[in-house]
């Protein structure tokens, strides 16, 4: 009876010991969660990603919302870069829209994946423009008098101003985000900021996404980026894709599914 007491009270002890290693070694060895990075787009401001920022957060990640000046690709990917580099550690960047482009044009080693959400994601070269070409995607309304232009003052340009694209007010719901509430489009309205022209023009730096994995989220709804332009860019940088029934404003309209492929790329 003594020698079956002794074991057990063996092994006892032997399961108390690797119980305790597996709670000191297992923290250290997790991986950390990456942090998600979201870049906004053109006519809308760092609120556009509130609900899918709170999704996130959430689910336990730290999610930052840098913004985006919307002066050219070049410009505002250093802009976003400057947030980058205050952040250890793996990093998801999110870009909706125009902010797709942007997201291309950034070059940190700690981002791990790219998630474009109605998004642009041009070649080396090619300008924003080039995905609304009217021949081989037709179907966006971002047209006159849907797109309007105004001159602002802008201290980067020459002469310290610039020539401006915003959505018609009276457009906005109905082009821009016609699957959300009258309420929320009017408070998306109010905080629409207007971007460069040039910003659709320049040319496209080297590319993020040759060497990174990357996600894209297609509404099929879309009256901005035609879905076929979206389709067609997904393709061509390998993009693991999603399609999904919402309007150009489904980051506001469906930020749980945003936020699942968000996830999706996290978890990679």
């Amino acid at each position: 009876m003594s020698f079956v007491r002794f074991a057990r009270a063996a092994l006892v002890t032997i399961a108390l010991v690797a119980a305790l290693a597996l709670t000191l070694v297992s923290p250290a060895a997790a991986q950390p969660s990456p942090t998600v990075v979201l870049v906004h787009g053109a006519f809308a401001d760092t609120t556009s990603w509130d609900p899918v920022a709170a999704e996130l957060r959430g689910r336990g990640y730290t999610v930052v919302v840098p913004d985006n000046p919307l002066r050219g690709p070049g410009y505002d990917a250093a802009a976003v870069e400057k947030a980058l580099a205050g952040i250890s550690g793996p990093v998801v960047l999110v870009g909706h829209s125009y902010g797709g482009a942007v997201i291309s044009n950034t070059h940190n080693p700690n981002v791990k994946a790219l998630v474009y959400v109605a998004a642009f994601a041009p070649a080396q070269g090619e300008p924003v423009q080039l995905g609304l070409d009217p021949i081989r995607f037709p179907g966006s309304q971002l047209l006159p008098p849907v797109l309007q232009v105004k001159v602002v003052d802008d201290a980067h340009a020459i002469g310290g101003r610039n020539l401006d694209g915003y959505i018609a007010a009276d457009a906005f719901h109905r082009v821009f985000a016609p699957d959300v509430s009258d309420a929320t489009a009017a408070t998306m309205l109010a905080h629409q900021r207007s971007i460069a022209l040039w910003a659709n023009l320049e040319p496209s730096g080297p590319t993020s996404w040759s060497n990174t994995p990357s996600w894209s989220l297609i509404p099929t709804g879309d009256n901005i980026i035609p879905p076929a332009s979206q389709r067609f860019m997904s393709g061509r940088i390998g993009a693991h894709t999603t399609e999904i029934s919402a309007s150009h404003a489904v980051l506001v309209s469906q930020p749980g599914a945003v936020a699942d492929v968000i996830d999706t790329a996290a978890g990679s």
